[in-house]
Order: structure tokens, then C-alpha cells, then sequence
């Protein structure tokens, strides 16, 4: 397969565990379609919570390594973040978004368990107020 942006070979590699294809040229990386769940994954792998990558899609103008149609680009869960991709093949990543998938999900996994310590204690407040102070089932 042949880089989508700059037409370099793509090679197989090893990141993180996952085997992408990518370009020695650019070091832009294709992922196959469960790939970017993988890559996910390795920041943050609770699937019920990660939300949706893909929102309103555009036409790209980069094409498919594998099929050449023309790949839809993205911002990635709503950040400033644009991806491309194909939907039947995978998704383009170009130098150094790999890392800002990682550092979305790192924040998305902080956001969620910090969203969960303040309920816990809001709602370990709200039983003192309700229970003047007193530990229920005494």
C-alpha cells in the first residue's frame, strides 16, 4: 500500500502492540478500522464510556490505501482533532495524531473518574444532611 498523503510505501510496524502500516516518508499511520479502538485502548479501554469517535463527517480529499475512493475526514470525539477515513478500511492518521488519540483518551479517563469522585461526594453530603450526620441503619 501506498501513503495517502504522500504516496510513500507503507510498512508494517509494531506500535504500542498494534501492527499499523506505516509511511517511512511522512510517519503518517493507516489503522485498520479496530485498530483505532485498540489504540484507544492503550489510554483508556472502557468502551461504554470513550463516546463516540466519528460526529459529522466531510469530504476528504485524501484516498484509501487499500480501495483509492476518496476518504470522509473528522474531528475526532468532537476535538480539534480531523482524522480521515474510510468506512469500509480504516482510518489516516498523520504524523503525531496517534499521540493526540492517546492524550484525548488520557483526559477522557481522568474527566470521567474525577466526574465520579465529586458524585460520590455530593452524594455522601447530601445522606449527612438528610440523616443529620448519622451513618444510615443505626
Amino acid at each position: 500500500m501506498n501513503c495517502p498523503r504522500c504516496n510513500g510505501q507503507l510498512v508494517i510496524e509494531d506500535y504500542m502492540g498494534i501492527e499499523v502500516d506505516k509511511c517511512r516518508s511522512c510517519s503518517g499511520m493507516w489503522l485498520a478500522l479496530i485498530e483505532l479502538d485498540d489504540l484507544e485502548d492503550k489510554a483508556f479501554a472502557d468502551d461504554a464510556l470513550k463516546g463516540q469517535a466519528i460526529y459529522r463527517t466531510a469530504s476528504g480529499t485524501l484516498k484509501c490505501p487499500k480501495c483509492s475512493k476518496p476518504m470522509k475526514k473528522f474531528n475526532y470525539k468532537l476535538y480539534d482533532l480531523e482524522l480521515d477515513y474510510c468506512e469500509e478500511h480504516g482510518f489516516w492518521l498523520d504524523k503525531g495524531e496517534e499521540e493526540r488519540v492517546l492524550t484525548i483518551m488520557r483526559q477522557r479517563a481522568k474527566d470521567l473518574q474525577r466526574k465520579a469522585d465529586e458524585e460520590s461526594k455530593w452524594t455522601s453530603f447530601l445522606s449527612a444532611l438528610r440523616f443529620g450526620g448519622k451513618k444510615r441503619g443505626r
